[in-house]
């Protein structure tokens, strides 16, 4: 289906002659989706006149992404953005002063991350802070000049020169790292026996930041949580006396543990009190409403970080403690309190769209669904209505106003003006069919681009990771069906069981088996889209699929072999015993696996790829990261060396300074190259016969 505002934009931005003949528009290319202008972090003044928002644009020679900072005027929505800050380094993280008459940011542009803040007016940017450690996030009080921040910092060190004098000490006394405990690396460094701690101050008449004070004094512990946590993790009360903020022991048992608790500070410093010891959870995000309750984001189950998580609120008048979304089957996202602090808004997964949803505290139960087309990004509440950065599978984010109480949407920006209009768009379509167990199983198909009715397309079918992660009507900078679209392949990608936004039960029951009931729903949904869709052509089939993708692509050569011409896997499991006593987050692989290998060997080694290498036969494709320390480099190499044993096809693209991610610009050309070149190779021929 064509999205509405998709279309809408491309009205805006250029008219033609509607009885001209038009010239086929190109179809969306790699080069295309890495330089795509990238939009983050709306930020609405509190006037609500203006948002402050980054976009990330591509330097290509340069091999990186640079941030901006710019501003959008909520009362002249078709006035173009203005761009407030134009240095060589990257600025993020705009936050508005409790005045408003300051916009604070994060900024390397004095070779390490600093706060500084700017005139929204105009004018040049001041340093608030000159600090020897690096700030990773920034927070400013809702009622004095003041600002929390997080630093890396040695947790026994007294101030910041400590923590910076060993780190640099560190550097000429060998390079040995030594450790007593796990972590010893997560996601894609090695721990250096740092961690996060919050720090708080005060911000004088002239803009310079005092002596920060540490609010996690004696904690061995990280805020934000590493490594992809941010600034929902810490909140200020709203009298802006109290910190809250969500934090786990880094303790022994920090690879299997998932207890994240809320604790809570004064902002001048002090002993930080637990206020979510009894559970035994994961709790995050909170956020108080203007009463001075607290209200926060809880997991029931400890080690499973793929649980439902329940929308809890502790009444600032009796104290009590009760759940808001008792009776409600999805899984929030992203919580927020809204623009007068009397009622909650969160995101999250329905049926292949992330909507954005509204809680009342005076009532449990559902809540109130706001939108639900397209994918919400970030939000931010304004008097006016709530701003949403909004992607879908054929644009990526722009904002757009939701006045209040209407559904209709205000486009606010286009960032990417230059380059959607002039390429073609792609039509996708949700369908459904009888999955695993007869469930109900949702899935999208993508046409190609200069589609022409009548004509036959390979297809690509893409099997997306997690497992517990959703592929549906939302952009993504890594695999996005449109490039593939663009290439001239129509995409098939299937929500199997596993997939959080159709209930926390269809979620839990991927746990122990991963091969079994997604494989079904991979094996149907295809058979489907073939049987529903005659513009794909059964014949000419390639599956991908990255992380638990990727160990499906390696379960499908073992156990699906005969049905693909191709197979493209990346950073994917290929033995499931070495992949535990080699992965960090020992938390994911002992739920899903129902324990410890040493205690539960049989449910790891059920669905083991590397068991079925004998019936592998598919020409594949293997791609690794180096710096992967959540599916270690080794099973790649493993996978190949498995495919070349046995006389098959294959070819390996190995990244040396990627992670579980290809993030570099040049590497993710490189990627597309290869990946698109293989799918060519094998699919773009007459007969199965000659791809192999």
């Amino acid at each position: 289906m064509r999205n509405p505002l998709i279309v809408f934009a491309a009205l805006l931005l250029f008219v033609a002659d509607a009885n001209a003949a038009q010239p086929a528009l190109p179809g969306f290319t790699p080069e295309n989706l890495v330089m795509m202008n990238r939009l983050s972090d709306p930020q609405v003044s509190p006037d609500g006149r203006l948002i402050a928002f980054t976009v990330r644009s591509t330097e290509l020679p340069a091999n990186r992404g640079n941030q901006d900072i710019y501003l959008q005027s909520l009362g002249a929505p078709n006035t173009p953005a203005h761009r407030l800050t134009t240095n060589a380094a990257s600025d993020s993280s705009p936050r508005w002063s409790y005045d408003g008459k300051y916009l604070y940011f994060l900024s390397s542009r004095s070779g390490s991350s600093q706060v500084w803040r700017i005139n929204p007016s105009g004018g040049e940017a001041m340093q608030v802070t000159d600090w020897p450690l690096g700030i990773n996030a920034l927070q400013l009080s809702p009622t004095q000049a003041r600002m929390v921040v997080a630093m890396d910092v040695m947790p026994d060190c007294a101030d910041l020169a400590c923590t910076a004098k060993r780190l640099a000490a560190g550097k000429t006394t060998g390079s040995g790292l030594v450790y007593d405990q796990l972590l010893i690396r997560h996601w894609d460094r090695w721990e250096d026996g740092t961690v996060s701690h919050l720090f708080s101050a005060t911000i004088d008449a002239a803009g310079k930041a005092a002596t920060p004070i540490d609010l996690m004094t004696g904690m061995r512990a990280n805020t934000p949580s590493r490594p992809m946590g941010g600034d929902e993790e810490f909140t200020f009360s709203p009298d802006g006396t109290q910190i809250v903020f969500a934090t786990r022991q880094a303790d022994r048992s920090e690879a299997w543990s998932t207890n994240f608790d809320l604790w809570q500070v004064a902002i001048g410093g002090g002993r930080a009190v637990n206020l979510t010891a009894e559970n035994p959870a994961w709790d995050t995000q909170p956020q108080f409403l203007a009463d001075g309750s607290l209200a926060w984001l809880a997991m029931s189950r400890p080690g499973f970080e793929a649980d439902r998580y329940r929308v809890m609120l502790r009444e600032a008048r009796s104290g009590n403690t009760r759940e808001l979304s008792r009776g409600w089957t999805l899984s929030p996202g992203h919580l927020a309190a809204s623009r007068d602090g009397r009622s909650l808004l969160v995101t999250a997964d329905e049926r292949g769209q992330v909507a954005l949803f509204r809680f009342d505290p005076q009532r449990e139960g559902p809540p109130q669904r706001l939108h639900g087309a397209g994918q919400i990004v970030a939000f931010d509440d304004a008097p006016s209505g709530t701003v949403l950065a909004l992607a879908t599978l054929d644009a990526p984010p722009d904002l757009f106003l939701q006045p209040r109480g209407k559904t209709e949407l205000q486009r606010l920006t286009a960032v990417n003006a230059n380059v959607l209009p002039a390429t073609a768009p792609t039509e996708f379509e949700q369908f459904s069919f009888s999955g695993a167990d007869n469930a109900t199983v949702y899935a999208h198909v993508m046409k190609p681009a200069g589609f022409v009715p009548g004509q036959k397309y390979p297809v690509a079918l893409i099997v997306h990771g997690g497992p517990q992660v959703a592929f549906g009507n939302a952009w993504s900078y890594r695999w996005n069906p449109k490039t593939f679209a663009g290439a001239g392949y129509a995409v098939v990608f299937v929500d199997f069981h596993g997939t959080p936004g159709y209930g926390q039960d269809f979620v839990d029951s991927i746990s122990g088996d991963w091969g079994g009931k997604p494989l079904i729903d991979l094996q149907r949904g295809l058979t489907a889209a073939l049987g529903r869709f005659d513009f794909l052509d059964s014949d000419r089939v390639c599956a991908l699929g990255a992380s638990y993708g990727g160990f499906m692509i390696n379960w499908i050569a073992g156990n699906w072999p005969d049905r693909f011409r191709c197979l493209v896997n990346h950073d994917g499991i290929f033995d499931t015993r070495t992949m535990y006593y080699s992965t960090e987050e020992l938390w994911f692989t002992e739920w899903e696996n129902g324990g410890t290998y040493y205690d539960t060997p049989a449910s790891h080694e059920k669905f083991n790829p590397s068991a079925h290498v004998q019936q592998w036969r598919t020409p594949m494709l293997v791609i690794h990261g180096e710096q992967d320390f959540r599916v270690p480099d080794t099973q790649g190499i493993a996978t190949f060396t498995a495919l070349q044993r046995r006389g098959i096809k294959s070819r390996l693209l190995f990244f040396p300074d990627e992670n579980h991610w290809v993030s570099k610009p040049a590497n993710s050309l490189q990627w597309h190259r290869e990946v698109i070149g293989w799918l060519d190779a094998h699919l773009k021929v007459a007969a199965p016969g000659d791809a192999r």
